[in-house]
């Protein structure tokens, strides 16, 4: 039988034997939390402005804001209310998603739904420490909801929480040796971790130290998995539904999406218990082997819903896009490295919007880089159905329709961090306000007044409530180069090194202001039988073959769509990484939905084919052809709009001769 998450992990079937902790706790002298380059700030203190905080009221006000409403699973009934229904992952994904949206939003409504959930967790512990449904004793969600509950400490300070963890991690340690990590939680156990460290530094509670080495020993190791990775082709079907000796299905868990994108966090999370260095190199070689056997044009990996090759015709699941986003913003935070900025924000900029509807009331399950029809079709997947790239309320399966949300909140509360010497990093951009306190307690507030990632400048302004010195960082992307730093409309002499952080170091006053100049000059990557993909800045580039929209089903008050190519999307582009930075760019007004297709805010024009031998087969377009091709045809001018604006796109195309 397949691994498949409709069926919720029962734990005590087929349990592995207990796992003895050794005499000195794998060296429990070394576990000592580490000094990390950055430090998230506390939900609420960076706040959305301008079109991000658009983009939040559009998922306020689409299934976001209103699941709860009329999907059962995440209904009055769920067993993380109190009731006799859905009692696994759904409730923890929802709340991960929306207590954070609550609250970033400061929306009085989504606040009240969100209380309900942490209230009856918090309220209903059990004797022994447990949380959650007592029908359900799988470790996996309680992962998800732990994590919600460090997130609704840092907004409140809740006097609850910590007391409930302690106990809920006190029981966790004790049954862990006969009831051991399976399944789902063995694979995400990292998850688990990152919310002990946390306690840990909240307590310094020393059973936590013992926790996070006995969950590290029982969960699986991805450092030994990516050290010799053997997942270089597309998973195929064959491997759902073998057994390892311990009865659970390791080949298709070890070649998940989903745990890829949790795994991603891995060495950070390792990191902050023994400080090696290593982990670095760790956490690079990991993205690198799935970069180079399953990467995307968009800055994920393909996994439909296993690792499925390079080919863009293939998918990637909405879970794995948001999950990768927050390993990466972990992984940001703990090594400090400006290129793992950049890839959050293609990710982020492309992938995330890429599987959505406008109005954020429908979504995907997978969304493919080249992606020319959606409807009932078996190809490309290698492990899912046919509805797999349509867009609606639970396409394919419904994880991601209560896990989705969690991706604009999350990358909101990261856009700014604390620097270990006590400063400020923008470790992403985009227009968002913060308001936190440095130096022992001086309130700081930032204004970030931009329009990126659709325009190259950043325009920070400074509040302190007094004169104040402290650094402020700011990241410079990889592909910035030529980047322009002022301080008070003046140019500043701190060098703008392209992949780095500029530090400014100064005393603030109230009303300084740092403007960054982002050169956004287009440019191509190279991908799959050497295609080539068009970037602007962190945007990534497509065609759109225009879209006609069938609905399949009514899913009141949302549906379930069909979409259809209305022209010729087979084309080859005259364009290689010379000819780029000349290609046309036109900037349009930025509108309140800012990833659409009709009036995209950037468009970029290439000379192109048609490429006639280029087909597609049950809806699906062929690999991109390998090597320069030749046309016949004449020779056509085509506008190219941002990924995530084309819901049917092609964004891997083969290049023409020259």
């Amino acid at each position: 039988m397949r691994i498949d998450r409709r069926v919720f992990c029962q734990s005590g079937a087929g349990a592995m034997a207990g796992v003895a902790l050794s005499a000195n706790l794998h060296g429990q002298a070394a576990l000592s939390r580490s000094t990390t380059a950055f430090a998230a700030l506390p939900l609420g203190e960076v706040l959305p402005t301008g079109w991000l905080r658009q983009q939040l009221r559009l998922q306020a006000d689409g299934m976001g804001g209103h699941l709860d409403e009329f999907w059962p699973d995440v209904g009055p009934n769920s067993g993380w209310l109190g009731g006799t229904g859905e009692s696994w992952e759904r409730g923890p994904y929802f709340l991960d998603g929306l207590l954070p949206l609550a609250w970033l939003l400061d929306d009085p409504l989504l606040k009240a739904k969100a209380m309900r959930w942490v209230n009856w967790t918090l309220d209903h512990q059990q004797a022994n420490g447990m949380i959650g449904p007592a029908s359900n004793n799988d470790w996996w969600p309680r992962m998800v909801m732990c994590k919600v509950l460090m997130q609704y400490h840092g907004a409140t300070q809740d006097p609850r929480v910590i007391p409930v963890l302690t106990r809920y991690y006190h029981h966790q340690l004790a049954a862990l040796p006969s009831r051991p990590l399976r399944e789902w939680g063995k694979y995400r156990w990292q998850d688990a971790v990152l919310v002990v460290e946390w306690l840990h530094g909240q307590t310094s509670d020393p059973h936590l130290l013992q926790l996070a080495t006995l969950l590290q020993q029982q969960g699986h190791d991805w450092t030994a998995q990516f050290a010799d990775f053997k997942t270089r082709e597309p998973v195929s079907r064959a491997v759902l539904g073998r057994k390892d000796a311990s009865g659970e299905e390791a080949e298709a868990l070890s070649t998940h999406g989903v745990n890829h994108g949790q795994a991603l966090k891995v060495a950070a999370v390792r990191y902050r218990l023994s400080g090696d260095p290593a982990e670095r190199t760790h956490f690079a070689h990991q993205l690198a082997m799935l970069d180079t056997y399953h990467g995307m044009p968009n800055g994920m990996f393909s996994c439909d819903e296993h690792l499925g090759g390079l080919d863009p015709s293939h998918g990637t699941e909405l879970c794995t896009v948001v999950e990768t986003m927050y390993s990466l913003e972990v992984a940001l935070a703990t090594f400090g490295d400006a290129w793992i900025g950049d890839r959050i924000e293609t990710i982020a900029y492309n992938a995330l919007p890429g599987t959505f509807t406008d109005d954020m009331w429908a979504h995907q399950y997978d969304q493919q880089p080249n992606q020319i029809q959606c409807s009932l079709n078996s190809k490309p997947w290698t492990t899912n159905g046919v509805e797999s790239n349509l867009y609606g309320l639970e396409p394919h399966f419904g994880c991601c329709t209560a896990n989705f949300h969690q991706g604009w909140p999350k990358l909101t509360e990261h856009l700014w961090m604390r620097t270990a010497d006590g400063g400020l990093a923008a470790t992403l951009y985009a227009p968002c306000e913060v308001n936190t306190t440095l130096n022992g307690g001086i309130p700081v507030r930032l204004l970030v007044d931009t329009e990126y990632p659709f325009r190259e400048t950043v325009r920070v302004t400074v509040q302190p409530a007094r004169a104040a010195s402290f650094p402020l960082l700011l990241r410079i992307p990889a592909w910035a180069a030529g980047a322009v730093l002022t301080v008070n409309d003046r140019p500043s002499d701190v060098p703008c090194v392209s992949g780095s952080f500029a530090r400014l170091q100064r005393t603030w006053h109230a009303g300084d202001t740092v403007e960054l100049r982002l050169p956004m000059r287009p440019r191509v990557t190279r991908g799959f039988h050497n295609s080539v993909t068009v970037h602007r800045g962190p945007l990534v580039f497509s065609y759109s073959p225009g879209e006609t929209w069938v609905k399949l089903r009514d899913r009141p008050p949302t549906a379930d769509w069909q979409v259809f190519p209305q022209r010729n999307w087979n084309y080859a582009l005259r364009v290689d990484e010379a000819s780029a930075p000349a290609l046309e760019v036109t900037e349009l007004p930025i509108p309140a939905r800012p990833f659409v297709a009709q009036g995209a805010p950037v468009q970029i024009e290439v000379p192109a084919k048609l490429l006639n031998g280029w087909r597609s087969a049950d809806g699906v377009a062929a690999p991109v052809p390998a090597g320069i091709q030749q046309s016949g045809e004449r020779e056509e001018t085509l506008t190219l709009i941002p990924y995530a604006a084309a819901k049917l796109r092609i964004t891997a195309f083969p290049q023409l001769e020259a």
